[in-house]
């Protein structure tokens, strides 16, 4: 038994070592990998580049696929019209969500334009999202992907299915500026016509 004990404690002694148990070791290790790092030359492939491009047909996995109208905001050269996914409660939250985080910075918090930051551009402002209420969704969402006028492109931080919901989003602050006041419930008729006022 002491024979079975004694190999056993050398065998997991032999799989030690003291090389890496400081933190210095760890950290150098992991400085000094073998990569090939991004744009840097490489003499293995014939053309020098490190980096490869992906073979044709390649699809990245943020890429939907599915119909055009929901990967592009376009169909047959024309934007869409419709929001091409069903329009959930859920998507209206996701896209307030989004919507408050990336774009209210810029278009304001009811999307009219007015932000700290436009308040501080001197060149071409913001414009109002809620006057571009004539544009179709594949338009804002074009705009989200692609980037419009001094805008920059924010699908690296919007996803796709995310950049409906806040092409939602935006339709819906549109429709609350410009609803008729006879489309409302009849109770908010009344608190309209009585001067009441609403806190968020």
């Amino acid at each position: 038994m002491r024979a079975a004990l004694f190999l056993l404690g050398l065998g997991m002694l032999s799989g030690c070592s003291c090389y890496g148990t400081r933190a210095s070791d760890v950290l150098q290790r992991m400085e000094q990998q073998d990569k090939i790092l991004p744009y840097s030359e490489n003499d293995l492939y014939a053309d020098g580049r490190g980096m490869r491009t992906p073979v044709d047909g390649t699809i990245s996995r943020e890429a939907v696929v599915g119909a055009p109208g929901i990967s592009t905001g376009m169909v047959n050269g024309m934007l869409v019209s419709r929001i091409p996914i069903p329009v959930t409660p859920e998507l209206l939250a996701r896209g307030r969500h989004r919507y408050e985080i990336v774009c209210s910075n810029c278009h304001g918090l009811v999307g009219n334009g007015d932000s700290m930051v436009a308040d501080n551009m001197a060149t071409r402002l913001p414009p109002s999202l809620v006057a571009l209420g004539d544009r179709p969704p594949g338009f804002f969402y074009q705009a989200i992907t692609l980037g419009y006028g001094l805008m920059p492109s924010f699908s690296g931080e919007i996803p796709t299915d995310e950049r409906w919901a806040v092409v939602a989003y935006v339709q819906a602050l549109q429709l609350s500026q410009n609803a008729p006041a006879n489309t409302l419930p009849a109770d908010v008729q009344r608190r309209l016509r009585e001067g009441q006022t609403w806190s968020r």
